[in-house]
């Protein structure tokens, strides 16, 4: 057994045990840094979501995995610049980092050019890191409200990332509250928790996981 494979059956043991309900909690398997055959095993092992943060890097591994990603789920979980907008539409079901106006209306532009209602989450900024992106807490209602009036998008949800040297918990727990004020049969997907705080991000609600080295351990290259 690979350490992928049995990897992969660690976090789905831990992830079913720890399920409050019969509602799916879906990995998404992280494989920015991580090369085709690391990818190909994940999806060997019963992996149907991957995750990128780059598209160059993402564009590369689809074209080389041509063929064997069918029906595979495919997240952009990056900082999106709004002059990549087309390529993310293009390649990615989920758009997890919608951060701006501006690049919902990248988005919504791109995607009506070819057809497609681009599927997204908006990504909520819970820290005061400079570096950090998303939305404000407080300016996410208003925010919501506008991305409704763009037709070829439709939001799935909320992303949010833990600061780091802070309390996960308590963040996402102030993802949850923010989360469940605007849930609804269509906004319905909550992404926070990664390899090192996946299990706090499932007792706070979390039905969306996004683990990269908890399943492909040290990563393939810089």
């Amino acid at each position: 057994m690979s350490n992928i494979k049995a990897n992969i059956k660690n976090v789905k043991t831990i992830v079913k045990s720890m399920r409050k309900d019969e509602n799916p909690i879906e990995i998404i398997a992280v494989t920015k840094t991580f090369g085709t055959d690391s990818i190909l095993e994940a999806l060997n092992c019963g992996i149907k979501h991957i995750g990128e943060s780059k598209i160059q890097e993402a564009l590369l591994k689809i074209q080389a995995l041509n063929g064997k990603l069918s029906g595979i789920t495919k997240h952009f979980i990056g900082h999106l610049q709004s002059n990549k907008a087309k390529k993310a539409v293009e390649n990615f079901d989920l758009i997890q980092s919608l951060d701006s106006l501006e690049l919902a209306k990248s988005i919504d532009k791109y995607a009506n050019s070819i057809g497609k209602v681009q599927e997204c989450l908006i990504e909520v900024k819970i820290s005061n890191e400079p570096s950090k992106t998303g939305i404000a807490p407080q300016e996410l209602g208003d925010f919501y409200s506008q991305c409704l009036d763009f037709p070829n998008i439709l939001v799935k949800g909320l992303m949010l990332i833990a600061p780091l040297n802070a309390d996960a918990r308590a963040s996402f727990k102030q993802g949850f509250k923010l989360f469940e004020k605007l849930k609804s049969k269509d906004f319905n997907i909550l992404s926070m928790g990664m390899s090192d705080d996946y299990k706090i991000a499932l007792e706070e609600g979390a039905n969306m996981l996004r683990i990269g080295s908890a399943i492909f351990g040290k990563r393939d290259y810089k």
